[in-house]
């Protein structure tokens, strides 16, 4: 029988458009076309004019060859240069790969190499690494130097300066609406902390759908007012230079997160939003008295990673900051979770709300499922908040998979869903709490030891200021945990002292026997390098 439902009613131009995320900057300027979009300094640009300065880059772009296939690469903090490409490099056809600022100069000599980079826009202030990488590398992509006002001097390494090449550009430049919202928009590199670095591929409709889900899951009003605390490189900010241009909001630009310069924008330009990893947070609580300014307003702050510490969740609300704890990874587009709110909870004591804020939550409003499944059957883990199992995702705001990766990329979407690497266990109210990555749980005498759950002990320690907990080999126990920590500036804690505080807060074979001092190895996205402490606690004997 015909289904009347699918009879003569078929998609066509008026009724199916590809989704992107270069509609949102377009809606903008033409609804607010008045309105502040950046603020960098003493620049200012309107919505009008931000849109003419992305167009005028693609038209650039175009001019040289740049289209459908090809790779835009941009080394730069957060400044215009990289908020502007996040729309004019996909107005051509092309794929943007904003490069970690953090990357050493031969894994970006890979990265240049593995994307066939046809384009290579630079601050100046990271000419030194960049001309070791390209030494390094095969690539011969065209040179642009950014040469920011704000930013201290560097060598130029191409003939064209970032704001003459967008001078030639047209701003009228008609920009290609893609044909599929499937195409690539941004390529992602991981962080490479073992083997190369995995390119992420990103598509117009996962970019699309994940910058409304961020407005969605975060409560983001009209006109919110941006502060760029979090690194535009790091899953293209989270997909926030698409989402705060959909409601028309101000994106303040940070060339560096220090305390200082946080508080002064917040106060300056009445900053309503911010996000970044729980090392921001705990950079702006224990900063200076001296440099923290008051505002009565509320602030609100989306982190994502390890959970904040109670100690820091009460600092950040008592200046005035509200946190909501994200949780997602660089092939989901950045937060894929939300520890949604429950009006209940907000008559809790900090302990009480510090534990809920621990968990990660539930999924995304643009996400389609999000399971604890048990990676080797693959069915659900029981929602008895004690059963582990490993976070597994699907939906529209998944990588479209790892560029010349098939093998990678299979195995990440084993079953039907994409696989994290995260262990986590499921709780009767359907929220998720991740306890650790697949790869760090700690067997101990037959035993799992959640190296997140001694972390979470050990920050309440009111000495330790950053705390990792990695497995050491033992001939009797198979592994221990091993603590690295380091402390706050002044405080003082013996090994044994943190021993015995962990042992009266924690079952015995899960508290920490060996206890490390010093400062923390990090990735170049903020993370600790947990394989570098596996290494040195190995090395312990």
């Amino acid at each position: 029988m015909t289904n009347p439902y699918e009879t003569g009613l078929d998609r066509n131009a008026a009724n199916h458009v590809p989704l992107t995320p270069l509609s949102l900057l377009a809606r903008a300027a033409a609804v607010y076309s008045d309105r502040v979009a950046v603020i960098h300094g003493a620049v200012r640009f309107t919505y009008r004019e931000l849109y003419a300065r992305c167009r005028r880059l693609a038209s650039a772009l175009a001019a040289r060859g740049v289209g459908i296939g090809d790779t835009v690469a941009v080394m730069a903090p957060n400044v215009p240069a990289l908020l502007e490409a996040h729309y004019g490099v996909a107005m051509t056809g092309a794929v943007l790969n904003a490069l970690n600022v953090r990357q050493d100069a031969a894994n970006l000599a890979f990265i240049l190499d593995h994307a066939d980079t046809k384009v290579l826009i630079t601050d100046r202030v990271f000419s030194a690494t960049i001309k070791a990488a390209l030494a390094q590398a095969k690539a011969r992509p065209l040179i642009v130097d950014i040469d920011d006002p704000l930013g201290p001097e560097g060598e130029r390494l191409g003939a064209l300066d970032y704001e003459a090449f967008l001078a030639n550009g047209d701003p009228d430049h008609p920009w290609l609406h893609p044909d599929d919202e499937w195409r690539a928009y941004s390529l992602n590199y991981t962080s490479g902390t073992t083997g190369n670095p995995k390119g992420v591929v990103y598509h117009h409709r996962g970019a699309y759908l994940e910058a409304l889900g961020n407005v969605l899951s975060w409560g983001v009003g009209r006109h919110p007012v941006f502060l760029w605390t979090l690194p535009m490189f790091h899953c293209n900010g989270w997909t926030m230079p698409w989402a705060i241009s959909a409601v028309a909001g101000t994106h303040v630009c940070l060339r560096k997160v220090e305390p200082a310069a946080v508080f002064e924008a917040i106060v300056e330009h009445r900053v309503t939003h911010l996000a970044g990893a729980p090392i921001v947070l705990g950079v702006l609580a224990n900063a200076p008295v001296s440099v923290k300014r008051r505002f009565d307003w509320t602030v609100e702050v989306a982190t994502g990673g390890a959970a904040p510490p109670a100690a820091i969740i009460a600092a950040m609300e008592a200046m005035g900051f509200r946190i909501t704890h994200l949780y997602g990874l660089t092939e989901t587009y950045g937060p894929a979770v939300v520890c949604a709110w429950q009006d209940a909870w907000d008559s809790l004591g900090l302990a009480d709300r510090a534990g809920r804020i621990a968990r990660q939550g539930v999924a995304y409003p643009t996400q389609t499922e999000v399971a604890v499944m048990d990676p080797s059957t693959m069915t659900r883990v029981a929602a008895d908040g004690a059963t582990m199992g490993e976070v597994m995702i699907r939906g529209n705001t998944i990588m479209k998979g790892y560029l010349k990766n098939p093998k990678a990329t299979a195995d990440a979407f084993a079953g039907g869903w994409f696989h994290s690497g995260d262990l986590a266990v499921l709780h009767p109210d359907g929220y998720l709490e991740v306890k650790d990555r697949l790869k760090d749980i700690i067997i101990t005498g037959g035993e799992n030891v959640s190296t997140i759950e001694v972390e979470s002990t050990l920050y309440h320690h009111p000495a330790i200021a950053e705390a990792a907990v990695v497995a050491r080999p033992d001939d009797k126990w198979g592994e221990t945990p091993c603590a690295f920590v380091t402390l706050k500036d002044g405080a003082r804690a013996s090994e044994a002292d943190i021993i015995a505080f962990c042992r009266g807060r924690l079952a015995h074979f899960k508290a920490p026997k060996t206890v490390v001092f010093g400062p923390l190895p990090k990735t170049s996205t903020g993370k600790i390098q947990k394989f570098v402490l596996r290494e040195q606690a190995k090395a312990l004997g």
